[in-house]
């Protein structure tokens, strides 16, 4: 996925960013509220991990101003409000998930997981693809029962096409998956994964639309 993060605190900040991207997703990291508010105006997120608590604002007044503008990213909510109400506020506002500091970073990514599902269509963390299973939850992948082992990079372009099985992905899409902001993008980098992807699973796994996209093989 293409992660937005927006906190202010660089200890925890630096945590979830690393954590995230070790999970194999994009992460742009804002730690004001403005530049998190122009991110998610220049990006089409997956997930936005938003604190309320900013230096220059509350991160609430964004969540606000993203559904009213009929915004559907899935975001959830990182801070130290405790309260009940708070949390209530956040939910009524628009918001996927409520998470209160500190918390267990497992935790955060079974969250992450569990909301993009969801907004995926998918409730089940499994899909059924020919030969393959992929286990989206345990980020693994089965040929004919037997386990292969993907690179972080790979596993990202296969998650990005199981989100959406019986869809066309676009070229631009996948490579939002695999870049955040300052990353330098290489021209041919999604046909070298995508081929690393046959290779590993099959020729059959990934469909090409010349022109159009990929789609994950029937």
């Amino acid at each position: 996925m293409r992660v937005l993060l927006i906190e202010d605190d660089a200890v925890l900040g630096e945590a979830v960013r690393d954590f995230v991207a070790g999970l194999g997703h994009a992460v742009d990291w804002m730690q004001m509220l403005d530049d998190g508010r122009s991110a998610a105006g220049t990006v089409d997120y997956d997930l936005i991990l938003l604190d309320l608590r900013l230096p220059d604002g509350s991160g609430l007044s964004l969540l606000t101003d993203l559904r009213r503008a009929g915004a559907v990213t899935p975001i959830i909510i990182l801070t130290a409000h405790d309260q009940i109400s708070d949390r209530i506020e956040g939910l009524n506002s628009g918001a996927d998930d409520y998470l209160v500091k500190p918390f267990n970073l497992g935790e955060l990514g079974a969250r992450m997981l569990a909301v993009a599902r969801r907004y995926a269509g998918a409730a089940l963390p499994v899909l059924e693809a020919g030969p393959l299973t992929i286990q989206l939850a345990d980020r693994r992948v089965l040929r004919e029962g037997e386990p292969v082992d993907l690179s972080s990079r790979e596993w990202a372009v296969l998650a990005r096409l199981a989100a959406r099985p019986d869809a066309i992905v676009s070229k631009s899409q996948i490579e939002e998956a695999l870049y955040a902001f300052g990353s330098e993008i290489e021209s041919n980098t999604v046909e070298v994964y995508v081929s690393r992807l046959r290779k590993k699973l099959g020729r059959d796994c990934v469909e090409t639309l010349r022109g159009i996209g990929y789609r994950l093989g029937r």
